[in-house]
């Protein structure tokens, strides 16, 4: 059988690169049809800059209690989460726009988290109403009685009970680069946009906690 002479190395090498080119070619474009990057950032967003406004005028308050809320500088929407109410209605983070929204993501297995539920609970308290809720949203994915003992146990009474079980909103909050671990909190404006964000935990109910939201839903002046 005769062998054809081996083609140059360097052919070998310019065709190799010709398909990376094209593979990189395709993906961005996958990327721009299906939206690979949807949930994250979305920094041209008009509607959001009130809310970078809101930020810069409560920076000064995130001190003491609540020193690790880190202020949004570039304009942010917040994506719709999807999650249940206790009666196992849909809900969408949408169902509260015209209000200011501490989102917060907790689990009976975060020992930060379980400690951090009554000072939500004082927190919502203190300013819930028609003009901002503590959302607080369960993502235990196995017994789902458990969350509900638990509060319960430690006389939650003002919080309305939220849940994911597939801990999908969790999993939107990390991709849009929003979520690092457990709790996972973020103060959201009337428009669905960041205010703020905070990893861990912190006494919501403290003057420093009730001062800084309270600024917060009054919006910018």
């Amino acid at each position: 059988m005769t062998q054809l002479p081996a083609e140059p190395y360097y052919k070998v090498r310019r065709r190799r690169i010709v398909s990376i080119v094209a593979l990189c070619g395709t993906l961005a474009v996958l990327a721009g049809v299906y939206g690979i990057d949807r949930l994250r950032s979305n920094p041209g967003d008009a509607a959001c800059q009130p809310a970078i406004e809101t930020a810069s005028r409560i920076a000064p308050l995130a001190h003491g209690e609540v020193a690790a809320l880190s202020v949004a500088h570039t304009p942010f929407r917040v994506p719709d989460l999807a999650f249940k109410d206790a009666e196992g209605k849909e809900r969408t983070l949408a169902d509260w726009r015209g209000r200011t929204v501490l989102v917060n993501l907790w689990a009976t297995w975060c020992v930060p988290c379980r400690k951090e539920m009554p000072a939500l609970d004082a927190l919502e308290g203190d300013l819930g109403g028609p003009n901002f809720e503590v959302v607080a949203v369960n993502i235990d994915t196995r017994d789902p009685q458990k969350p509900l003992a638990f509060l319960k146990e430690v006389g939650i009474r003002r919080l309305s009970y939220f849940y994911d079980q597939s801990a999908k909103v969790f999993q939107d909050l990390k991709m849009a680069g929003k979520a690092f671990g457990m709790p996972t909190t973020l103060l959201v404006d009337r428009s669905g946009c960041e205010i703020g964000d905070m990893a861990g935990p912190a006494e919501w109910a403290s003057d420093d906690g009730v001062k800084l939201v309270g600024a917060a839903i009054g919006g910018p002046e």
